[in-house]
């Protein structure tokens, strides 16, 4: 079997991949759960429904591929990125415990004191127990011994 008439897409399969790319730009900004599989069917698909009268370059199929890797290196590393600002976070918050910091609340903002006495994670940011109270780490505008 060769490889070139397997690869080769006919431009009617070139248009119908454009709402591939469209949801691979959607998985993209987390609007869809397009996985590597969902990719590989999409794949067959378009190589069982070609015109092998009228083929397309090569190159559509390699960009496809070179598209998915992409955005599969991507997203690992912004989940890598977010877990590791994660990590900064709790490492900020765990060093003021027992310092105190002065920190706003409210609508109008009122600044209010008080001394850390934990840290926790709440739905993906730090927080700080200071007086019974959460406290995110925006939120602090000093820190005192």
């Amino acid at each position: 079997m060769a490889v070139s008439s397997a690869t080769s897409l006919p431009a009617a399969t070139a248009n119908a991949s454009t709402p591939s790319a469209s949801a691979t730009a959607a998985a993209a900004n987390g609007l869809s759960g397009l996985g590597e599989g969902d990719f590989l069917k999409l794949l067959v698909t378009q190589l069982q429904n070609q015109d092998p009268l009228n083929p397309v370059d090569e190159t559509t199929f390699t960009q496809q591929l070179t598209q998915f890797s992409t955005l599969d290196a991507v997203t690992k590393m912004n989940t890598s990125l977010t877990d590791m600002l994660l990590l900064q976070g709790q490492t900020q918050g765990s060093s003021l415990i027992g310092k105190t910091i002065t920190y706003t609340v409210g609508n109008p903002p009122q600044a209010q004191h008080g001394s850390v006495s934990s840290v926790s994670l709440q739905n993906g940011s730090v927080q700080l127990m200071v007086n019974g109270n959460a406290v995110g780490l925006s939120e602090v505008q000093s820190v005192g011994g």
